[in-house]
């Protein structure tokens, strides 16, 4: 449990693919301007985390509510929930389906009207031009991108990337810059139109959160940046990729 901000903290986790390759994983906590607390994601924590997040919040009852915002991240939402059996639990069209046993909240968290009710101390965005679930379970390229307020720090599933060493030599090698998901391709919807949607999408990301200091990436690592780094490296990530969305175009309008 690492403390970004006066009211941000960050939990990195352990997720193996065979048993080897540690792909990693993360949540996050906020104290809202109200003085209780969200937690975006799920991840079961181990003893020393579990104990600093309960004595943290009261034991988890200060803790208002759990936003899973990765349709794709579901593996945690059960032990999550055990721990907090009295936050009010939010996920995905997806999650609904993949745990539909757990005590959901109505509203998924990819709809605009459950996001505004977390507007005060959260800014949202969800990707345009794109599935938010494919139908291939591996494209993982949506997600709802979280962004506190008050310290301006990016909690992101996946849908940016920073790319970093696994181990100690992530200690020794330099973090990538931002970068969007590499199956970008595959999460385009077969529609005239789709490619210049995304793109108008990250250009105004770019600018809207302007002046982020820190993303916290799931699978990577927490990425410091540089003043004005966000605008910067996301403009560059779109320009990363824009032989596919020219092959887009080229294909469907």
């Amino acid at each position: 449990m690492q403390q970004l901000a006066d009211n941000f903290w960050t939990f990195r986790g352990d997720f193996k693919v065979a048993d080897v390759i540690n792909l990693g994983t993360h949540m996050s906590l906020v104290r809202m301007a109200n003085g209780r607390y969200l937690l975006l994601d799920s991840y079961e924590l181990d003893d020393g985390e579990r104990d600093a997040l309960l004595s943290l919040t009261n034991g988890g009852r200060a803790i208002e509510a759990v936003l899973n915002v990765h349709p794709f991240h579901t593996l945690h939402c059960a032990a999550i929930h055990a721990l907090l059996p009295d936050a009010r639990l939010f996920g995905t069209c997806r999650h609904h389906r993949k745990a539909p046993d757990l005590p959901w909240e109505a509203e998924f968290i990819e709809d605009t009207a459950t996001r505004d009710a977390f507007a005060e101390d959260l800014a949202f965005s969800v990707p345009e031009g794109v599935d938010f679930v494919c139908d291939d379970d591996s494209v993982h390229v949506a997600s709802v991108l979280v962004r506190h307020r008050e310290s301006g720090i990016v909690h992101v599933d996946d849908t940016i990337n920073v790319l970093a060493a696994p181990g100690f030599l992530g200690k020794l090698l330099p973090q990538s810059k931002l970068k969007f998901h590499p199956q970008l391709s595959k999460a385009l919807q077969k529609r005239p139109g789709a490619a210049d949607d995304y793109a108008r999408w990250a250009r105004g990301l770019a600018e809207d959160w302007a002046g982020t200091p820190v993303v916290c990436a799931a699978h990577s690592s927490i990425r410091k940046l540089p003043r004005d780094g966000w605008r910067t490296e996301v403009l560059k990530a779109l320009a990363a990729v824009e032989t596919t969305l020219s092959k887009h175009r080229s294909e469907h309008g």
